[in-house]
């Protein structure tokens, strides 16, 4: 198991009362577990792992599973029926009283919410408090060390340069009159960073003209826009070195396919700068104060401006989402977010998010996204290069 983990939740837990952790998976379905156990086991059956605030961790499996967990024989116990797991489990809690586990009350928060309702009700019936985990598991799992920092520059580092390459390409078939579509650039995007050594979890995003106003638009072959002078372009990329321990770099610039911007794409890009660059000065203020922030407070500052400009119904999502060690782009810590869900976990010093605010309308869209990393030592840090002017690519 990962000890470094279980000592930054046994730090939290010390700190906010709580007894123990309890981490309850099934066929993979809660991402929690895998992290703390250092790899993702292929289990068919229940796997319940409990960390206390004092002690070592018990991970439940099934007998015919347990041979797995070879590496962490000490720490595992087999159960063979229901009512095995059930006895053994409230033998170990008894005497506890506030246990956090992956569930969000009321539904709020989703992205922490994966037990369900007959394990919460299995363990209410043994007299527990129940508690969310998602301020745990952040602190336990979102944060950021040298090492995933260093990465994360190489990544800012490969897609920017991808980004660069494809306006590039864009630029040059507007010149020439070379046929690329979206799908085109995708796929040189996809090429540079694969060459590079990085991975994504998804193709990039390129959208030209009402295409980019779909926050998701996914370009495929052979059925994906060519280019074509005057023609709105918006790309969203992202990639990471390979590695459990590192994060995404995520970002979305915009660029239009002609010599001068037209009044409407420069209002738009105009009112989606101010509002990216009102949450780094207010990042930068409470820092300086040293006021605590909940993610979703910094969604209805860049909200607010976006409704008092006229286009709230056109700011389609939340302002932006953790970047945490794993897999997956979102990662497991604070989302700044008050339209989604909402997100009242703090924004931890370590830990780092995108600002993506966005409008879209039926013709075209802007988003603009950066990476911020709140550095313990020195504060928030925007990681990504600013865009402060659309690009001009013809």
């Amino acid at each position: 198991m990962k000890h470094d983990i279980l000592q930054r939740a046994r730090t939290f837990m010390a700190a906010t009362g709580l007894d123990a952790w309890v981490v309850c998976d099934f066929r993979g379905n809660n991402p929690v577990l895998a992290p703390i156990l250092g790899s993702r086991p292929f289990t068919t059956r229940r796997l319940i792992l409990v960390v206390p605030a004092e002690g070592p961790p018990t991970l439940y499996a099934h007998a015919i599973e347990k041979g797995q967990f070879a590496d962490e024989t000490e720490l595992v116990r087999g159960y063979r029926t229901h009512e095995d797991l059930v006895q053994a489990l409230g033998g170990q809690l008894r005497g506890m009283s506030r246990v956090a586990l992956e569930y969000s009350p009321g539904g709020v928060l989703p992205a922490v919410s994966w037990v369900d309702a007959g394990t919460v009700d299995l363990l209410r019936a043994l007299g527990l408090q129940l508690e969310s985990s998602a301020d745990l598991l952040q602190s336990a799992l979102a944060m950021w060390d040298g090492v995933t920092l260093s990465a994360h520059h190489q990544a800012v580092a490969a897609v920017v340069e991808a980004k660069d390459a494809a306006f590039e390409a864009i630029g040059a078939a507007i010149a020439t009159g070379a046929a690329l579509t979206e799908y085109d650039v995708q796929c040189l995007i996809g090429e540079r960073l694969e060459q590079g050594g990085f991975e994504t979890d998804h193709p990039a995003i390129v959208g030209f003209n009402a295409h980019s106003a779909d926050p998701h638009y996914a370009p495929v072959a052979g059925a994906s826009s060519p280019i074509r002078p005057g023609d709105w372009v918006l790309i969203d990329l992202w990639a990471r070195r390979p590695g459990q321990e590192h994060v995404f770099a995520d970002i979305t610039w915009v660029g239009v396919a002609a010599p001068k911007v037209q009044p409407e794409q420069r209002r738009l890009f105009d009112i989606v700068r101010r509002a990216r660059d009102l949450i780094v000065d207010r990042l930068m203020e409470a820092w300086r104060l040293e006021e605590p922030i909940q993610g979703w407070e910094l969604d209805r500052l860049a909200r607010d401006l976006i409704i008092e400009a006229g286009y709230g119904d056109r700011f389609l999502h939340r302002l932006g989402h953790s970047l945490s060690p794993g897999p997956a782009v979102h990662g497991l810590g604070a989302n700044l977010d008050d339209v989604e869900n909402h997100d009242t976990r703090l924004l931890l010093p370590g830990t780092g998010f995108t600002i993506e605010p966005g409008i879209y309308l039926e013709e075209f869209g802007v988003r603009l996204e950066i990476n911020v990393y709140l550095d313990p030592t020195d504060g928030p840090t925007v990681t990504t290069p600013v865009q402060d002017d659309i690009v001009r690519l013809a």
